[in-house]
């Protein structure tokens, strides 16, 4: 097969920024390549990226992009221009892969040569299912993804396959190294660092715990990029919660900057006792990468109850579950890492089942799935 794979207009490949979206398609490009096909994956020009260039047997082509902004509606703007300078770069191909909201509405009409179109939904849909009647393959990151768009548009139901982003398993379980007490039991969150996470909540359910005496040692981590370019909430953010919460937690909270090279990243992971995610994006997550790569890092993971990381988070047996819609959020989820941080037994248990799960997210099978998927979508 031929094969073009496009990401977004604000994040360079190779992922020297991080990206879930970015760090994954390159990984899955090479593995495409090594399969035999012929790959061209287009993304950002950056400084000190060739404009083009064979990296493990991808052609990458590297078109003018632009920053993030905290404006919808401004980044679907640059999504679109993004989508116009894409196509007059892409090759011939018998398929693309577009990472871009606006860019399948359209491409298969006005660029043939782009053969059959294919949209990744990495974010929860907000009406472009009935923009994309056009669109050859839908790759829906959870069943919740892909039961919004048959809600939005019935009609795709048939060409929708499910895509939940793969981890590097065999890389995280290499660093799961816990330690035993006395360390104090590390509760982490890896992610941008956006108010849209639940940071807030964390920090609140934290504050709760540091009034306990009957806890052993804990601290918590939060570890991610701040600025707005990449996908934070912005310098002011951070201010704001450690003059909110940092007089009571004091030396139990560390604030660390965002870790790309994934090796180091799984090792960040492996020093973690707890993950938790405890995001409130309704409208924004779609599966939980993070989560799955703190899952497969011997991580007993905490997760709100959005109903993206039901494939992952099944309450009680590979996670414990918050409900982050309660009056009391905060109470609940300090009573849930309180359980955690007081069971070793329990966190063990919890950790394994959940690193055992985690496994059917490893690269080498989603490439597979992937590659049959597009085989079909070809030939119809």
């Amino acid at each position: 097969m031929k094969i073009s794979i496009v990401t977004g207009f604000f994040l360079p490949v190779p992922p020297v920024l991080g990206g879930a979206t970015e760090k994954i398609w390159f990984r899955l490009s090479a593995d495409f390549a090594a399969a035999g096909h012929t790959v061209t994956f287009v993304s950002r020009n950056w400084p000190g990226f060739a404009a083009r260039e064979t990296i493990a047997g991808v052609t990458h082509l590297r078109v003018r992009g632009h920053d993030h902004t905290l404006s919808l509606a401004l980044n679907l703007w640059h999504d679109f221009w993004w989508g116009v300078r894409v196509s007059r770069a892409l090759p011939t191909a018998d398929v693309t892969i577009c990472n871009s909201p606006t860019l399948p509405a359209w491409l298969g009409r006005f660029c043939p040569r782009a053969g059959k179109v294919v949209a990744v939904v990495a974010r929860m849909p907000k009406g472009q299912g009935r923009a994309y009647r056009r669109v050859d393959l839908i790759l829906a990151l959870s069943e919740a993804v892909a039961a919004r768009l048959r809600a939005e548009n019935p009609a795709l139901a048939a060409r929708i396959a499910m895509f939940p982003f793969p981890i590097d398993w065999a890389q995280h379980v290499r660093y799961a190294q816990k330690n035993p007490p006395p360390v104090p039991v590390t509760i982490g969150y890896i992610g941008r660092l956006h108010p849209e996470k639940g940071l807030r909540l964390l920090l609140a359910a934290a504050a709760q715990l540091a009034t306990r005496a009957d806890l052993p040692p804990w601290r918590i981590e939060l570890t991610g990029p701040i600025s707005v370019t990449a996908g934070g909430g912005g310098e002011a953010f951070r201010e704001a919660l450690l003059a909110e919460f940092g007089g009571a937690l004091g030396d139990r909270l560390a604030f660390l900057p965002p870790e790309f090279d994934p090796e180091k990243l799984a090792r960040r992971y492996g020093l973690l006792d707890v993950f938790c995610y405890p995001s409130l994006a309704e409208q924004g997550e779609t599966f939980g990468v993070a989560v799955a790569e703190g899952m497969a890092a011997g991580c007993a993971p905490v997760v709100s109850g959005l109903a993206c990381f039901q494939e992952l988070v099944r309450d009680g047996e590979t996670g414990l579950v918050f409900d982050h819609t309660a009056p009391d959020a905060a109470a609940r989820l300090a009573a849930t890492l309180a359980q955690l941080i007081a069971d070793p037994k329990l966190r063990g248990e919890i950790a394994a089942r959940a690193q055992s799960h985690a496994r059917h997210f490893d690269f080498a099978e989603c490439a597979q799935t992937v590659l049959a998927d597009l085989d079909r979508a070809i030939v119809k």
